[in-house]
C-alpha cells in the first residue's frame, strides 16, 4: 500500500549514506536524521514505517529514543543497528521495546531482509491476520498460565514483574509458542515462521525473545518453568492449560 517510508537515524555520515542508497534502491522511501534529538522530530513529523535506530547518537542517545517513540507507539517496527553488539546491551534494547537488533559490522543482505521481514510484520499488525497457516488465528484474545496473563488485543500481559507492554512481534512470537505448546521448536522452524527468515539463517534473535519472556513470565529466570531450552533442539513452550485457564 505505497512506497514504505523508513528513517535512518545514524550519524556515521558515510554508513547513512550507505543505507540510504541501498534502501532506495529497493524502493523504499528514505530519510536520515544525525542525531536523537532530529531523530525524534522526523519521527513525528514524517510518520515512518520503520526506524533504523543506532545507539550511540550525539544529543540524545538512541535507547532514549526508543523509550520516547514507545511511549507513544508500541506497534512501529524498529531495528537497532549498533557497534554495541553484546548480549547485555541487546537485552537492553529488547527490554525498552526493540523488534530486531544488528550489531555492526553487519551483512547487507541480512539488514535488508530483517528490514523486509519487519514491514511485514507491521503490515501484520495494521489488519493483515491471516495467519491460519500457522494455526494462531484461533488462539483466544486472552491466554492465562500460571500466574501470566496475556491479552492479544491491548498487547498487554501481566506477570511475575507486573504489567508489560508487548511489541507485535514478541505478541506474534508468544501465539507461536503457544499454537505449539508442548512441542519442541528449532530456532529455524521459529526465524522462518515468526520472522521469514530462509532455512540456514543463523542469528541470535529468537535466543533474545526467549531471555525476554524469562523475565517476564517465569517467576524465576533462571530456572523457567514455561519456556524451555532443549539442548542441540532450540525451545519448547512446556504448558497445558487447565480447563478455564484461557478464554475468549
Amino acid at each position: 500500500m505505497g512506497t514504505k517510508k523508513i528513517l535512518v537515524v545514524e550519524d556515521e555520515a558515510h554508513l547513512a549514506e550507505g543505507l540510504n542508497l541501498n534502501l532506495s534502491l529497493k524502493g523504499y522511501d528514505v530519510e536520515v536524521a544525525a542525531d536523537g534529538v532530529s531523530g525524534l522530530e522526523k519521527w513525528r513529523q514524517w510518520q515512518p514505517d520503520l526506524i533504523v535506530l543506532d545507539i550511540m547518537l550525539p544529543e540524545l542517545d538512541g535507547l532514549s529514543v526508543l523509550r520516547n517513540i514507545r511511549r507513544e507507539d508500541e506497534r512501529l517496527p524498529i531495528l537497532i543497528l549498533s557497534a554495541r553488539g553484546d548480549t547485555d546491551d541487546k537485552i537492553k534494547g529488547f527490554s525498552c521495546g526493540v523488534d530486531d537488533y544488528l550489531a555492526k559490522p553487519f551483512d547487507l543482505e541480512e539488514f535488508l531482509l530483517r528490514i523486509e521481514r519487519l514491514l511485514t510484520r507491521g503490515a501484520w499488525s495494521q489488519g493483515n491476520t491471516n495467519l491460519n497457516g500457522n494455526g494462531l488465528s484461533s488462539l483466544p484474545q486472552i491466554y492465562k498460565f500460571g500466574s501470566n496473563r496475556i491479552d492479544f488485543e491491548t498487547l498487554t500481559a501481566q506477570g511475575p514483574s507486573g504489567r508489560i507492554n508487548l511489541t507485535d512481534q514478541e505478541a506474534r512470537l508468544l501465539k507461536i509458542f503457544i499454537a505449539h505448546r508442548g512441542k519442541p521448536l528449532s530456532r529455524s522452524i521459529l526465524l522462518e515462521t515468526g520472522w521469514g527468515y530462509e532455512k540456514g539463517t543463523s542469528t541470535r534473535t529468537v535466543d533474545n525473545f526467549i531471555v525476554r519472556f524469562r523475565k517476564y513470565f517465569e517467576d524465576n529466570p533462571k530456572k523457567p518453568v514455561y519456556f524451555k531450552s532443549l539442548r542441540s533442539v532450540g525451545y519448547i513452550f512446556n504448558h497445558d492449560p487447565d480447563p478455564g485457564d484461557s478464554g475468549s
